[in-house]
C-alpha cells in the first residue's frame, strides 16, 4: 500500500512538474518568487480535496455524468485557491503575472487529481494501465486545466487596469470560457472512443499553442520598451 502511495504520488506529481518547468523557462526574463510559485501550485492542489465533494453531490443530485457541474465546480475552485492566497500579493504586479499564477494553480490542481486517477490501477496492480493513464494526463488532462485557468488569468491580465466592476465581469467572462472549454473536452472524452480522444486531444493542443503564443504577445507588449536583463 505504500508502495502504490508513492508511485502514485510521484507519478500524479511528474507532468505537472514538467509543464511547470516549461511554464518557468517561458517566465525567465522576468521570473516570479519561487516560494510564491510554490505556494500557487500547493493552493492548486488542496482545491482537489475540496472539489471532490462537490462533485459527488453534485452527480447524486443531477445524475448521469454531469460534465458541465464538474467543470464548474473545477474551474471556480481554481480561480477561489488563486484569489485567496496568490493574486492578491504585492509580487502580481504585472498582467501576464495574472497568467502565469492561473496556470500554476492549475498545474498544482492536475497533478493531485492525476494522484487519484492513478492510484486505482496501481493498487489492483495493473502498472501498465497505469503507466497509459499517467501518459494520457500528461497529454490531455494536464494542459486542460492549464489551459482553462490561462483563459481567467488573460481575463484578469487585460482587465488590470480596468475599475472593479470591468475587472469583475471579466473574470466572469473568463471562467465562462474556461468552463466551456473544460465542458467541450470532458463530453468528448466521455465518448470513450479513440476517434473521440485524438478530437479532444486536438483541441487541447491546439488551445495550449494559442495560450503560450497569446502569453508571448502578451509580455512583449509589456516588457519590450524595458532595458536588456531588468523588469
Amino acid at each position: 500500500m505504500v508502495s502504490t502511495l508513492v508511485y502514485a504520488f510521484f507519478g500524479g506529481l511528474a507532468p505537472s512538474l514538467v509543464w511547470l518547468y516549461f511554464l518557468l523557462k517561458e517566465d525567465s526574463r522576468c521570473p516570479e518568487p519561487k516560494l510564491l510559485i510554490a505556494l500557487a501550485f500547493i493552493a492548486g492542489m488542496c482545491a482537489v480535496p475540496l472539489a471532490l465533494p462537490l462533485e459527488i453531490y453534485a452527480q447524486s443530485s443531477l445524475g448521469g455524468t454531469p460534465v458541465l457541474a464538474w467543470a464548474i465546480i473545477e474551474e471556480v475552485l481554481k480561480y477561489l485557491m488563486a484569489a485567496l492566497f496568490i493574486l492578491w500579493r504585492s509580487s502580481v504586479d504585472e498582467p501576464p503575472d495574472y497568467v502565469i499564477y492561473m496556470m500554476t494553480v492549475a498545474l498544482g490542481f492536475a497533478a493531485a487529481e492525476n494522484m487519484l486517477f492513478l492510484f486505482a490501477p496501481l493498487s489492483a496492480g495493473q502498472f501498465a494501465l497505469g503507466l497509459f493513464t499517467g501518459d494520457q494526463r500528461f497529454v490531455g488532462a494536464t494542459l486542460l486545466h492549464v489551459t482553462a485557468s490561462s483563459l481567467v488569468g488573460f481575463s484578469l491580465a487585460l482587465s488590470s487596469a480596468a475599475r472593479p466592476l470591468q475587472r469583475i465581469l471579466a473574470v466572469t467572462a473568463g471562467l465562462i470560457l474556461a468552463i466551456a472549454l473544460h465542458t467541450v473536452f470532458n463530453t468528448i472524452i466521455m465518448h470513450n472512443k479513440s476517434a473521440s480522444t485524438l478530437d479532444a486531444f486536438f483541441l487541447v493542443w491546439v488551445a495550449v499553442v494559442v495560450t503560450f503564443a497569446a502569453l508571448e504577445v502578451l509580455k512583449y507588449f509589456r516588457y519590450r520598451n524595458l532595458p536588456p536583463n531588468t523588469c
